[in-house]
């Protein structure tokens, strides 16, 4: 009788890092980077795996290999993108990563509510980028509506919270978009909320656009 492929095995996965310090704080972990993204934020330094159309080029396979070998020198995986919440085979590769005895991680934005509300029973810490205040959320992430980007992401946040996961809210800070005023208003929303671990992170030029990067050196100067 045949074996049915699993869902994992559809993953188009962009990339694959052994072995990881910084993905998941005091963890050592390998980093499965996920091919796609909705949005378009000018500081992203992953641009060359935002097309959701690419194909990947390490199979699901190559990671349970990997799991298999480290079993014991490594604590988890960390799910990353691109936003690896529009891939429908991460719920299975996240269970599948539970039943060999190790961690889930999970980085997303937050764009697929109902994809993270699928996954989260089965990820153990989420680091989740919120990027702005809900005004100024699409000029960030440069798509959709008015506050469309913003709902989304805001909704992943409701539900991580409620889900009781161990969660780290990141903030690029990117100051062609935010300023100290923006970043003080996102703080305080994000405390009201209940978020107890907000992280304000430093924009990095390295593989970005030359557009962004002169956007940014202006507002930098």
């Amino acid at each position: 009788m045949s074996v049915r492929p699993s869902e994992a095995e559809g993953l188009a996965i962009a990339g694959l890092v052994p072995l990881s310090t910084c993905d998941w704080p005091d963890r050592l972990v390998a980093t499965v980077f996920l091919q796609g993204c909705p949005w378009r934020c000018g500081y992203c330094h992953n641009a060359a795996i935002l097309d959701p159309q690419a194909p990947g080029v390490v199979g699901w396979s190559e990671v349970v290999d990997l799991l298999d070998q480290r079993a014991g020198l490594l604590d988890g995986v960390v799910f990353s993108g691109g936003e690896p919440t529009r891939q429908a085979g991460l719920v299975d590769a996240a269970r599948q990563v539970r039943d060999r005895g190790f961690s889930v991680g999970l980085h997303t934005a937050g764009a697929y509510p109902e994809a993270l509300a699928r996954v989260l029973p089965f990820v153990d810490w989420v680091g989740l980028d919120i990027k702005a205040p809900a005004r100024l959320y699409r000029a960030i992430t440069g798509v959709g509506g008015p506050t469309a980007s913003a709902d989304a992401a805001f909704r992943s946040l409701r539900l991580a919270l409620d889900a009781g996961v161990p969660l780290q809210v990141r903030t690029t800070v990117d100051p062609t978009v935010l300023d100290d005023t923006d970043v003080t208003e996102l703080t305080t929303t994000l405390r009201a909320l209940g978020v107890r671990d907000h992280t304000l992170q430093t924009v990095r030029p390295d593989g970005t656009t030359p557009t962004y990067q002169a956007r940014l050196a202006a507002a930098r100067s």
